[in-house]
């Protein structure tokens, strides 16, 4: 089953199809190559929320389908939730 779609190659987080539970490995897909992906949940990833797919440090950006959407101030973990605790954007 899975579990989130990243949108281009070059993004950095996926976004949750499901909720996604801390401690499971969940299942992806990219959605311009077809390829599959896995990572493991370091915490609850809520349905339409993003998971990261690398470590990211504070000052970092996200990428998104395929844009930078958003400044991240507080370093994050791959598997993590990436959302308004940790990324804030770049338009204020």
């Amino acid at each position: 089953m899975i579990q989130f779609l990243v949108h281009e190659k070059t993004d950095n987080v996926g976004v949750a199809t499901v909720d996604i539970k801390a401690g499971e490995t969940a299942h992806g897909l990219y959605m311009d190559s077809q390829e599959k992906a896995e990572i493991k949940a370091l915490q609850d990833i809520p349905l339409g929320h993003k998971i990261a797919l690398s470590d990211f440090k504070a000052d970092g950006g996200v990428i998104k389908y395929g844009h930078d959407i958003g400044k991240v101030v507080a370093d994050i973990k791959a598997g993590e939730h990436v959302h308004v605790h940790n990324l804030k954007t770049r338009r204020w």
